[in-house]
């Protein structure tokens, strides 16, 4: 009779054999899940009072699994979005495990069945075209970070580029002569070119100009330069719109992120009228219907078809109570 795999046996092979050389995982697929079993193992030996190198695989059950879930909304606060990311890292873990303890198979089963939690889905957040210029021209191009983080932003948000491929762009990722584009590998290592504008493009010859900072080709490094962090882009992107507001008032109240950048070019697109399956293939996305929550998004769109349609013949007016003695006469 085959021996059960102990758990430690089963994790590392997990992220040996399954992650890195069967499926060839990111390193952004890799440390997410090894965040989530991270704390899962912490919420384990703090339950079951056992070190994580002596746990089994049946101490990995569908009621210690919804117990860490519902620690970590409670202790850290995390929002449906993130339990659902640590659920599904915990059912890949248990899926591959399954195949590695056959005999487990029931009690993996159980955990799969673990649904995730309905959340509210609130409309996307972009901004208008006036905003962005009072944004683009905040900063300060007297100095080198001023000159930067115009052509970083303006390059964000015509292209649509996740964080990740914004922070990852090298120098001959671009292309300025004729047919100007830039290439990059995005998610799912799925290669996309997108062209470049006229203002982009005058705008990147000026930066490719600047003195090189660092040995390395990255388009946008940091002031050490190496590339920038997703928190390095977070800065930039949050601290140009409150010197902006001072001439677009509407920024003052807005929490601008780098993902906002991203649904700016997919608004600007779909108002243009630009077909969704276009928009789709210009961002990245896997399916079209992705794309929907652009659709629900556009108020314009929405009040084009309201013009096109008829309305009911309702007068308008309110409501006037009968006379006393008609309303007697009436209730008899």
């Amino acid at each position: 009779m085959t021996s059960t795999p102990s758990l430690a046996v089963v994790l590392e092979s997990f992220f040996t054999q399954r992650l890195r050389q069967q499926r060839q995982a990111s390193p952004h697929t890799i440390s997410s899940s090894r965040d989530t079993l991270r704390l899962l193992l912490l919420c384990t030996q703090q339950r079951l009072r056992k070190p994580p190198s002596r746990l089994a695989l049946t101490d990995i059950d569908a009621p210690l699994i919804v117990a860490f879930l519902a620690e970590m909304e409670q202790s850290r606060g995390m929002a449906p979005r993130s339990r659902h990311l640590r659920l599904t890292a915990s059912r890949a873990f248990l899926q591959y495990a399954a195949f590695e303890a056959p005999a487990q198979s029931a009690q993996i089963q159980r955990v799969l069945a673990i649904p995730g939690k309905r959340y509210t889905r609130a409309l996307v957040h972009f901004l208008t075209r006036p905003e962005v210029d009072a944004w683009l021209a905040a900063p300060d191009q007297r100095t080198w970070s001023g000159r930067r983080d115009p052509a970083c932003l303006l390059t964000a948000g015509q292209t649509g580029l996740r964080l990740s491929a914004l922070t990852g762009l090298q120098q001959p990722d671009v292309t300025l002569g004729t047919g100007a584009h830039l290439r990059v590998v995005g998610k799912g290592r799925k290669e996309r070119c997108t062209p470049l504008s006229t203002q982009t493009v005058a705008v990147l010859h000026a930066w490719l100009r600047e003195p090189a900072r660092g040995d390395t080709q990255t388009l946008f490094p940091n002031a050490r330069g190496g590339r920038l962090s997703a928190d390095g882009v977070q800065y930039i992107v949050a601290k140009h719109p409150a010197v902006a507001g001072q001439t677009c008032p509407s920024l003052q109240q807005q929490r601008v992120t780098p993902h906002v950048l991203r649904h700016t070019t997919a608004m600007e697109l779909l108002q243009a009228g630009v077909d969704r399956a276009v928009i789709a293939l210009w961002l990245g996305h896997e399916s079209v219907e992705t794309t929907q929550i652009y659709l629900q998004a556009n108020l314009a769109l929405k009040e084009e078809i309201l013009a096109k349609t008829t309305p009911p013949d309702g007068p308008p007016g309110r409501y006037r109570p009968d006379d006393q003695l008609l309303a007697f006469l009436k209730s008899l």
